[in-house]
């Protein structure tokens, strides 16, 4: 069982790897999960939006999309994040890069761990839980 960090097409972006991943498996424990393969590719916008056209359907980019393979408590999954989009919404937000990439990492893990953000309750309770996370890391 493994957390990986793999990148197309952009630079590595500035996170220390074994850190980042005890915080995954830390913000996982508090959920009751453990963490089994989980898959880190951090990508450009075309990237993503070819992701997201061919895979969902979905012509538009987006900061991150979470393919989910979680079996009873393992949460497992496959994490693409656009680094483009994270820089334009760190911009947008008039938020700290580094914060809001280290916020999208842990936003996938959420999902992982079975929180949602389709409703407005929803994204209030994955922004929660998300602020909460990143006090931890």
């Amino acid at each position: 069982m493994s957390i990986t960090f793999d990148v197309e097409n952009v630079d590595f972006p500035k996170i220390k790897k074994r850190e980042t991943a005890n915080w995954i498996k830390s913000v996982a424990r508090n959920y009751g999960k453990q963490t089994g393969d989980i898959s880190y590719l951090f990508c450009n916008d075309e990237k993503i939006l070819e992701v997201n056209r061919q895979y969902l359907q979905h012509d538009f980019y987006t900061d991150i999309i979470t393919f989910d393979y979680t079996e009873g408590d393992r949460i497992s999954g496959d994490i693409f994040i656009s680094l483009d989009t994270v820089l334009s919404n760190s911009i947008q937000y008039n938020a700290d890069f580094e914060e809001e990439l280290y916020r999208v990492i842990i936003h996938g893990i959420l999902h992982l761990c079975g929180l949602n953000d389709k409703s407005e309750t929803e994204q209030q309770q994955m922004k929660a839980a998300e602020e909460e996370a990143l006090r931890m890391r």
